[in-house]
């Protein structure tokens, strides 16, 4: 017997669960793409956009693609073939990041921290070495949604400062943005990236940039920017369909200015960054538990450096595969796979998952996955420690 019929938890990094209300904000019949309503509805979103990067002057530009496409509207403008940047590695997705500004054509330097967050000053000695200024910007992943270290990113602008080394500082937050704390002025980030189907909780579909004058002064010369990628046509044109290359994109557009409306409006930004951190907490305290009479683990040992997002899971001999297979077909819960944790042909692969924690998910939901994981585990006799379900329990009861 079967206990997963009923509405499906997809507990996933991304596409994170959609609200009601931003679905059914986008359930309408096409709009007039030349005046009227949605026309007239861009300069609010490019205001809220500001306020969830904690940003006054950035520009903001968006895209009709997902992360990987804004990743490529960074290397677009700022770059040209040849250009060299700097790359600190957390996880699956910095090392894609920078094979992707490879393909383009950029010379690519790469400091691999494993399965450790940044080391300010590995990266500051890297700047330091390069006495001639040839690294044009450096690369840092917020929460690597792979490894799910958050990383320092202040801590990362200090060691650029410390080397005084002109770099631009280009940091990804697709994971990140909405869940957790992020200062793009205070923190002297340059270019930011986000997405619109985590934190921001609409279908994927929607990419963000949001650059500095600095990084705009440092684009000029770029000779791998297309009309479409152009971020200056994307942010400062007075057209309406310059925003989008063209035909915009009004559903999605439609439910953003829900979603942004519930985060910013209803329950509040800081607010938000709260009830993040509180289900993280539940979560870990449920997995220290668990840890304590069998082999299961955290992948990121460090509290300060756990994501407020996602959080990485390892429960060895494929215990966590085993897992992940029981819960979607007996409690209708899925859950992340271990993504690049171990290559897919090597028995650790089935060791690790990912719990998702990010956007419209509040406490009955991330506890809920916590019990039926523990069902899930006494049902497969996978060894685990007691008292799980009342430390999360605790945590979020503390919290209220």
């Amino acid at each position: 017997m079967s206990l997963a019929f009923g509405r499906h938890y997809l507990a996933i990094p991304g596409p994170s669960v959609i609200p009601d209300r931003v679905l059914a904000a986008m359930h309408r019949a096409a709009p007039n793409i030349y005046q009227g309503e949605l026309v007239e509805m861009m300069p609010g979103l490019l205001r809220d956009l500001r306020r969830v990067a904690r940003t006054e002057g950035a520009n903001v530009a968006i895209y009709i693609a997902n992360g990987h496409g804004a990743w490529d509207a960074v290397n677009a403008n700022l770059f040209s073939r040849g250009d060299r940047i700097l790359v600190a590695v957390t996880g699956h997705f910095g090392r894609t990041w920078a094979l992707n500004a490879e393909n383009m054509g950029i010379e690519v330097e790469t400091i691999d921290f494993g399965k450790e967050p940044i080391d300010p000053a590995r990266l500051e000695q890297a700047l330091a070495n390069d006495t001639g200024h040839r690294i044009k910007a450096v690369f840092v992943t917020h929460t690597d949604t792979a490894t799910t270290i958050r990383n320092d990113i202040r801590a990362v602008r200090e060691a650029i400062d410390a080397a005084r080394h002109p770099a631009v500082l280009v940091v990804d937050a697709i994971a990140s943005l909405a869940c957790d704390a992020l200062h793009f002025d205070d923190w002297g980030i340059d270019v930011l990236i986000g997405a619109s189907q985590k934190g921001l909780m609409t279908p994927p579909g929607l990419s963000f940039v949001w650059f500095s004058q600095k990084a705009l002064a440092v684009s000029q010369g770029s000779d791998l920017v297309t009309p479409y990628w152009d971020w200056k046509l994307r942010s400062l044109s007075t057209e309406f369909y310059r925003y989008f290359g063209g035909t915009a994109p009004t559903h999605h557009l439609y439910g953003l200015r829900e979603a942004l409306t519930m985060l910013l409006e209803e329950e509040g930004l800081e607010a938000a960054w709260r009830r993040h951190a509180v289900l993280a907490a539940s979560v870990w305290a449920a997995v220290d538990a668990w840890s304590q009479g069998g082999d299961i683990a955290l992948n990121v040992a460090a509290k300060a450096r756990r994501s407020h997002s996602v959080t990485g899971v390892r429960i060895g001999g494929g215990g966590a595969t085993r897992l992940r297979e029981w819960l979607e077909k007996n409690a209708g819960v899925t859950l992340g796979i271990g993504l690049g944790m171990a290559p897919p042909n090597e028995p650790a692969y089935g060791d690790f998952l990912r719990i998702a924690h990010m956007g419209h998910v509040n406490a009955h939901m991330t506890l809920g996955v916590l019990a039926v994981m523990e069902a899930g585990m006494r049902s497969l006799g996978i060894p685990h420690g007691g008292g799980a379900l009342d430390a999360a329990a605790q945590i979020v009861g503390e919290a209220a």
